[in-house]
């Protein structure tokens, strides 16, 4: 799989899934929270499988 989450994308996912995991590990929500490892995964790999179901590129490269 080529990359297909870029820039911006990026850092708005590893700051959201941190964000979460923090929320959640302190308490401040419910185990829900725990959520935020798939936008960290997604930023920190920069593979999306929703964009690629769907077609979507954010980090400009050609496939």
């Amino acid at each position: 799989m080529s990359p297909n989450v870029g820039g911006a994308d990026r850092i708005v996912r590893i700051v959201a899934g941190v964000a979460l995991i923090a929320l959640a590990a302190t308490g401040t929500v419910g185990v829900w929270g725990y959520i935020g490892i798939v936008p960290l995964a997604t930023g920190l790999l920069r593979i999306c499988p929703a964009y690629s179901i769907f077609g979507v590129n954010t980090c400009g490269m050609k496939k």
